[in-house]
């Protein structure tokens, strides 16, 4: 008997420009133009280059994948349904006593094009995954390697770390961690966060030459003197 796998049509694609536009923001200022909600919790790069230098940057649209704990039967199906430019976003459920994509998967989905892999579950062969160029973000990691039994989704709603992702969303990933934009949202998201880091680099300018105004520091509290 086989395992039921629902695939759910494919929207339109993120414009060519706000994709490139996101190429040099920081899902910092994401998450600020957000309202600091958006953002997936608990995952980090566990398998990047990062230790070798290099830095840690992922943009793409979100190929959504929902899976069994533990099995990665409808994993390998969306890897082979993905097209260049896609950010596998895998609901496994956060759990991490067995590993979800290894060593094989993961170059698989590199030679792929896909730009890279939310996880929200555990990898193994670590060495192997630091080796390729495509970022892994993940929950944890486990020798325990998965099942091939299915059922699964590929397509649909799914929730990492916390936040619901739908397939053609924005996701943007580094050293931080993981924000995803809905995709209806994503031209006044890129504007804002481009606001983000311009007010940034402003303000840096002036840290640099002693001319920050604190004054908002003070006009949020009320101090009160303690003697001892």
């Amino acid at each position: 008997m086989t395992a039921e796998c629902l695939v759910y049509d494919r929207v339109p694609e993120i414009p060519a420009d706000l994709l490139a536009r996101c190429a040099n923001l920081p899902t910092a200022a994401f998450s600020d133009a957000m309202q600091r909600f958006g953002g997936a919790v608990g995952l980090a790069p566990v398998a990047s280059n990062a230790a070798a230098g290099k830095t840690v940057r992922m943009v793409g649209r979100a190929l959504t994948v929902q899976t069994r704990p533990g099995d990665n039967l409808v994993v390998h199906k969306a890897v082979d349904m993905a097209e260049q430019g896609d950010v596998l976003v895998v609901d496994a459920g956060g759990q991490t006593d067995r590993a979800i994509i290894g060593g094989l998967l993961g170059s698989y989905a590199q030679n792929r094009a896909i730009a890279g892999i939310v996880l929200d579950g555990a990898v193994r062969d670590l060495s192997e995954l630091a080796g390729l160029d495509i970022p892994i973000f993940a929950r944890g990691v486990s020798h325990l390697g998965p099942y091939k039994d299915g059922p699964g989704l590929i397509r649909g709603n799914v929730a990492i770390g916390g936040t619901a992702v739908s397939q053609g969303d924005l996701v943007v990933g580094d050293e931080d961690g993981i924000v995803f934009v809905p995709r209806h949202r994503i031209a006044d998201v890129v504007a804002a966060a481009e606001a983000v880091v311009e007010r940034e680099r402003i303000t840096t300018l002036a840290i640099n030459d002693d001319s920050w105004d604190r004054s908002w520091v003070d006009a949020g509290l009320t101090v009160q003197r303690v003697s001892r």
